[in-house]
């Protein structure tokens, strides 16, 4: 499928500016029960991590690639996919860390220089065009913004024994997915003081601005098909995307 620019971007394109994507590959995938990683099982005789870097890779607005992996995958990486599949855009392989937060932390180092910087799963196979076009546009002007979707179903928070406690109001809540997008030094800040704190409870890219800077972070449209494949049922799904 190829990029098609709007025209707003197309005007803008003389100036566009470095953006790095961060692909996060470096999770055990524990609840998909496979001896393989989630990032390396096959989709159409392709690994999944293929499909993201490739979403990148193809796409005009990233300049570059860091991708972050586990250190004793990072050859396997070089070799089985990088240079097996040509991804030019992905400048560095470096070594994940014990939490994701770390993961994103080494991956934040690696860069030497850029203006936005787009962390993303690399279990997320489909995400598309558009959606990296929408986040682009919208973090020049907010500087920090997550891709999403408002949710489906009606969303319950449970107390500790596991009753009904809240039913928030299904129009304020969003799945939130990633590419997850932010103005560098922002993020690159944030992740500093985060390293120093550490504070618990830190799931996502988002929590770390929200906590660490207290900048307001946007909500833009994802995509219902960026899906994160997590469980065997997800690689179904992912192969009915592929051959959809």
């Amino acid at each position: 499928m190829g990029f098609k620019c709007s025209a707003k971007l197309k005007a803008g394109r003389k100036n566009l500016m470095k953006n790095v994507a961060i692909v996060l590959a470096a999770g055990q995938g524990k609840r998909m029960k496979s001896k393989v990683q989630k990032q390396f099982l096959l989709i159409k005789e392709k690994p999944v991590l293929y499909y993201t870097l490739n979403a990148f890779e193809s796409n005009p607005l990233i300049s570059e690639i860091i991708l972050v992996t586990g250190k004793d995958e990072i050859e396997y990486c070089q070799q089985e996919i990088v240079d097996k599949y040509g991804f030019e855009k992905v400048r560095k392989i470096v070594a994940g860390g014990k939490e994701r937060y770390h993961s994103v932390h080494n991956g934040i180092q690696a860069i030497e220089d850029a203006e936005y910087v787009f962390i993303h799963d690399g279990a997320r196979p489909f995400v598309d065009a558009a959606t990296i076009e929408r986040v682009y546009e919208a973090v020049q002007v907010h500087k920090a913004c997550v891709v999403g979707m408002p949710v489906k179903d009606t969303i319950k928070i449970a107390d500790e024994e596991g009753f009904a406690a809240q039913t928030p109001d299904r129009r304020k809540v969003w799945q939130v997915q990633t590419p997850q997008t932010f103005e560098y030094h922002l993020i690159k800040e944030a992740y500093e003081k985060l390293m120093i704190e550490e504070p618990e409870g830190i799931t996502d890219d988002a929590m770390v601005v929200e906590t660490m800077t207290k900048h307001p972070v946007k909500l833009v449209e994802g995509s219902y098909q960026n899906i994160k494949i997590t469980t065997p049922e997800d690689l179904q799904i992912a192969t009915i995307f592929c051959e959809a």
